[in-house]
């Protein structure tokens, strides 16, 4: 009697075991690899597809004279998004009336370092003040100091660009050219003279470093320049401000 009972508490514990195991199979069988993204991967996730620009520079960059607040920064960027379906982090670290010198100390900051080293595009706007000093350039054009003031500006440029390719090897960096504000002045034709010179030797030290393209918008304004400026006939209005985004656009590879 207690032998039967034996071999059938054996038989129902053998039975139990084995729907335990077969349980528990089951279950590994059906788990995946790896756990499941969560909602916040997912987000990280596309992070990653999305593009990082940095601007750099002065008032242009900040899109000072902009009715919409945007610049050419903010148009290019909602190009890019257009474009590309991504979605675009953007930096702006311009600051209004910056010099060459002062972007030269701005560069080599811990935290402008961090943001460039992050960053697929570089966009850079500098030399406007540097040259036309509040309109005092149009003053002395013709005497030596635009030459000193020249010399001192490109050695600056050739340090942002170091520093700049120092940070990141691989962004493309779009440095936009200067205009003449003053064309339509009496000595706006002479100024002109000087305004062209400063933007070829200014894209000569751009040409010395890879991936730093100039971007030329001298002739964007020569035409129809009071059509484009904001009214303190310097900075570009809004319709002048897409000009200069639609040229750094037309250089982007989608």
């Amino acid at each position: 009697m207690i032998r039967s009972i034996t071999i059938i508490a054996i038989f129902f514990c053998l039975l139990w075991l084995l729907g335990l195991g077969w349980a528990v199979g089951d279950y590994y069988a059906g788990k995946p690899d790896r756990p499941l993204q969560t909602a916040g991967d997912v987000t990280k996730a596309e992070n990653k597809k999305g593009l990082t620009v940095v601007a750099l520079g002065d008032s242009l960059t900040r899109g000072t004279g902009d009715e919409t607040g945007k610049g050419y920064v903010g148009v290019l960027v909602d190009e890019i998004k257009e474009k590309t379906k991504q979605p675009v982090q953007l930096t702006n670290l311009g600051i209004n009336g910056q010099r060459s010198d002062q972007l030269k100390r701005q560069v080599v900051q811990t935290e402008v370092g961090r943001q460039l080293q992050k960053a697929d595009v570089i966009l850079v706007t500098i030399g406007g003040n540097d040259l036309f000093r509040s309109g005092q350039g149009l003053m002395d054009f013709q005497t030596g100091d635009i030459a000193a003031i020249e010399k001192k500006y490109l050695n600056n440029l050739k340090f942002i660009f170091e520093q700049i390719r120092k940070q990141n090897k691989e962004a493309n960096v779009f440095f936009i050219g200067l205009y003449n504000p003053f064309i339509n002045l009496g000595q706006g034709k002479e100024m002109s003279k000087v305004v062209r010179h400063w933007n070829y030797d200014s894209a000569e030290v751009s040409a010395e470093f890879p991936k730093i393209v100039f971007v030329p918008t001298f002739d964007l304004f020569e035409l129809k320049v009071n059509d484009y400026l904001y009214s303190d006939k310097f900075h570009p209005n809004t319709k002048g401000y897409r000009l200069i985004a639609e040229r750094v656009a037309s250089l982007l590879t989608w």
